[in-house]
């Protein structure tokens, strides 16, 4: 029944309501003498409403079912609310967030702006309760500088920025370490013959080092700001759609995640990551293939032991590797090591943690070059000589 016809029959009620975040506005309607209307209250803040008639000393009943959201934690607030992620909605497992959108109107109060001065899809997620005032204080921060402003117009940077502001230095850690460990590698496999085949070494780097952007992009946390999915999506594509980047990561007052749903980033993760290794490992092994046969046919050398790599099986797995090794080394490295322990033991102290943010990271990859060499061999990608030789 709408308000405009309920307040037609001139209902009226002595309870105040007031505190509550309701949809109907129950205080603005008035009784009939003829019509009584009773409370049923839950410790959750649902409120069943009976409505009973007298005319001609017959009683009817009319059920009305209406659902508050209070300010005192009650249905859906903060982290409590939405049935752990997922539940309905968007699915992300957005609580009621009226407080942290009053929160969010009183930082942007303080400096002069309003919500229809920042970003849509920022905005579109401060009203839906989905982000706490401290992510609306980043990126003001964020915004002083021109880079990161132009770099925030990029949803996907702007998400990670906002989760970390330390991701573009994570990221620079990373390609830098990948960069000269890489280097490194191919001069001690190529010694005298390094300078004849810059081509192809910087080929192989630049290949390295696309892969560890991506090691560092796809699993990084992120404050999803995304619009709602569409409601024609397929079950498969609304599950992974709630899902977060990192499995491991916090979720923000007004959102919560399942099991499943954390899981589902895994998987997610590890699809986009078996791509990314398999591309880059197909045009590396390809580029070298093309070097040994080229080798032989111009200097016609007797070195025919020197045998091609096998292409399909190289690629593949080393993709099957970032798929799982990988990728639950650095979901665990960003999302545990990273926010849940070192960010913050160490948040008031940027450059002690950007220190030990560059040890770890550093100690992780170290790690994964072990792993991949036993891998390799266990796979058959590798023999032992090779192993010991590279």
């Amino acid at each position: 029944m709408s308000a405009a016809a309920m307040s037609a029959t001139r209902f009226t009620s002595s309870k105040d309501y007031t505190r509550f975040n309701h949809r109907i506005p129950i205080q603005s309607l008035h009784f009939n003498p003829n019509h009584s209307l009773s409370i049923r209250t839950n410790r959750h803040l649902r409120h069943s409403f009976s409505l009973k008639h007298d005319n001609n000393n017959h009683r009817h009943k009319f059920p009305i079912l209406l659902a508050f959201s209070g300010d005192d934690g009650g249905v859906g607030h903060g982290n409590n609310g939405g049935g752990g992620g997922g539940g309905g909605g968007d699915g992300h497992g957005h609580g009621g967030g009226g407080g942290n959108e009053k929160e969010v109107l009183m930082v942007l109060a303080e400096v002069g702006r309003t919500l229809d001065g920042i970003p849509a899809d920022l905005a579109a997620a401060v009203r839906a309760g989905r982000i706490p005032g401290s992510v609306v204080k980043r990126f003001l921060e964020l915004e002083k500088s021109p880079f990161m402003r132009w770099l925030l117009q990029f949803g996907g940077f702007k998400e990670r920025l906002l989760a970390d502001d330390l991701f573009l230095a994570k990221v620079a850690m990373e390609c830098g370490v990948g960069m000269f460990t890489k280097t490194l590698a191919e001069y001690e496999k190529r010694k005298e013959n390094f300078s004849k085949e810059l081509e192809i070494v910087f080929a192989d780097v630049v290949m390295a080092v696309i892969a560890d952007f991506m090691l560092v992009y796809l699993p990084a946390p992120t404050v999803s700001l995304r619009p709602p999915i569409s409601v024609n999506a397929g079950r498969i594509a609304k599950f992974f759609y709630n899902c977060p980047d990192n499995a491991f990561q916090t979720a923000l007052g007004g959102t919560t995640y399942t099991l499943l749903q954390r899981l589902g980033a895994i998987a997610r993760n590890g699809t986009k990551l078996f791509a990314v290794g398999t591309a880059s490992s197909l045009v590396g092994t390809i580029m070298t293939n093309t070097l040994i046969n080229t080798k032989k046919a111009v200097q016609k050398s007797s070195d025919d032991d020197i045998e091609n790599i096998p292409v399909l099986a190289t690629s593949v797995g080393y993709g099957v590797y970032m798929a799982v090794s990988s990728n639950l080394r650095y979901q665990l490295l960003a999302g545990v090591v990273e926010q849940r322990f070192l960010e913050p033991l160490l948040h008031q102290h940027k450059l002690l943690l950007s220190a030990a943010c560059f040890i770890v990271r550093t100690g992780n990859t170290y790690l994964g070059s072990l792993l991949w060499v036993d891998y390799a061999r266990l796979v058959g990608l590798q023999k032992a000589h090779d192993v010991a030789e590279a």
